[in-house]
């Protein structure tokens, strides 16, 4: 289910973002689920080591355990980096804007889910205000 939100705005309205850097940002953030989903999935890698990597004949040291940090790295820079422009667009909704913005659910479904306390209004201008700024922080 996604947002019925227009994806481009008038280019005199404060947030505008170009619509097709918008559906960037948004399918950027609709792999939130799968980043935690991978991150979680490799907590317990470590444990799951007793094979040997055998030697490569191409002389090419392979580390897995730094290939292992450098993947949830990865993935915990992209969950914090949308959690945090979630809390920068406001503080008191940024539990609400998050899961609407990672699950792709618009303000209706949120409203009868979540019980959000906000008018529609309100959360389209913070919605927008989000992807304004995660376009700032992105560049």
């Amino acid at each position: 289910m996604s947002t019925l939100i227009r994806p481009e705005l008038s280019e005199t309205n404060r947030y505008w973002i170009e619509k097709h850097r918008y559906y960037e940002l948004k399918h950027f953030c609709l792999q939130y689920p799968l980043w935690r989903h991978a991150y979680n999935s490799l907590i317990d890698y470590p444990g799951s080591w007793p094979q040997l990597v055998p030697p490569c004949k191409t002389n090419v040291v392979s580390d897995s355990v730094t290939k292992h940090i450098d993947e949830r790295l990865y993935y915990a820079d992209r969950m914090k980096m949308v959690e945090r422009v979630a809390k920068e667009t406001d503080e008191e909704l940024s539990c609400y804007i998050l899961e609407a913005i990672t699950e792709g659910i618009s303000y209706d479904h949120l409203k009868a889910r979540t019980g959000i306390p906000c008018c529609k209004d309100v959360y389209y201008d913070l919605y927008r205000r989000f992807f304004w700024l995660l376009n700032k922080e992105r560049q």
